[in-house]
C-alpha cells in the first residue's frame, strides 16, 4: 500500500515542487515517532527479522518514507543508524537516516517505536515556503500547514489554494485511483519501479547502519547480503527469541 501519496494534500505538494512560486526542495524531515509496548511483541510473529522483515523502519516507517520519496524524488545516498534499545525484538526498535536526494536537498529520517507521544511528521522546505503535515495513520487536508518566506505569503497562497482539496489519505483513496485507471485504461499508479525505489531505501538503511558506512542508490544488487535480506548477514545485536532469526 502507498496510501499517503493519494491524499490532496500531498498530490497538491507533489505539483508545486520546482514551481517558482515554491521554489526547489532544499531540506525535509521524515518522522515516524511511534509507540509499542513490550506486549505488543508477545506476539510469535512480531519483532523477528524472519518473518516481519525488520523492525519500525520497514514495517512502520516505510509508508512516510515512501511519501517523502513521491515528493522529493530519486534519492542519492543515506548514512544511517539502527539500534534496539528498549523492546524485547530481534529487530531495531529506532533508526535514524541523513537521505541526500538527487537533487541536492537531504533528509532526516527516523523511525521508532518507543515515542510515547505519537506523530507522523513529515517537513518540506522549499526556497519559499515551508509546508508541514502532521498526522498519525492518515491525514486530511486540516492536516498541512503551509508557511510562506517573508515577501512571497499572496504568491503562495494562492498557488497551494490552486491545488485540489478534500481527499484524506488511506487505502480508499489508493484503491479509488486504481479502480479509475483501470476503468479509463490506463496504467495503474505506483508501478513496480517506484515500490522498489522506496524498498531499496529501507535496505540501505539497514546496510549503512550495519556497516556503518553510507550507501549509494543501486549498490544494493545481487551478491549483496542486503539484496536477500534487511538485516543482510546479522544485526549486531544477539536474537533474543528461539528459533528467530539471528
Amino acid at each position: 500500500m502507498f496510501q499517503h501519496r493519494f491524499g490532496s494534500g500531498a498530490a497538491n505538494l507533489r505539483r508545486l515542487v520546482g514551481d517558482p512560486r515554491l521554489g526547489d526542495p532544499l531540506t525535509a524531515v521524515c518522522h515516524t515517532l511511534w509507540y509499542r509496548p513490550d506486549a505488543y511483541f508477545a506476539v510469535p510473529w512480531r519483532g523477528r527479522w524472519d518473518v516481519e522483515g525488520g523492525g519500525p523502519t520497514m514495517g512502520h516507517g516505510i509508508h512516510q518514507m515512501d511519501l517523502l520519496l513521491s515528493i522529493l524524488g530519486p534519492w542519492r545516498e543515506v548514512v544511517a543508524v539502527a539500534a534496539r534499545r528498549a523492546r524485547p525484538t530481534d529487530t531495531e526498535d529506532l533508526s535514524g537516516a541523513l537521505v541526500t536526494f538527487a537533487s541536492g536537498a537531504v533528509a532526516s529520517v527516523v523511525n521508532s517505536l518507543l515515542s510515547p507521544r505519537e506523530t507522523s511528521h513529515l517537513r518540506f522546505d522549499l526556497d519559499h515556503a515551508s509546508v508541514e503535515l502532521t498526522h498519525l495513520y492518515g491525514y486530511g487536508d486540516g492536516d498541512w500547514t503551509v508557511t510562506a518566506a517573508p515577501g512571497h505569503e499572496q504568491e503562495v497562497a494562492e498557488a497551494w489554494a490552486e491545488g485540489p482539496t478534500g481527499r484524506p489519505s488511506g487505502h480508499g483513496a489508493q484503491l479509488s485511483a486504481v479502480l479509475d485507471a483501470l476503468d479509463a485504461g490506463r496504467t495503474p499508479p505506483v508501478g513496480t519501479a517506484e515500490a522498489r525505489d522506496t524498498m531499496e531505501l529501507v535496505a540501505a538503511i539497514y546496510a549503512s547502519a550495519f556497516t556503518r558506512r553510507p550507501v549509494g542508490c543501486g549498490e544494493i544488487g545481487p551478491g549483496s547480503p542486503f539484496y536477500e535480506r534487511m538485516e543482510g548477514p546479522g544485526a549486531p545485536w544477539p536474537a533474543v527469541r528461539t528459533g528467530a532469526a539471528a
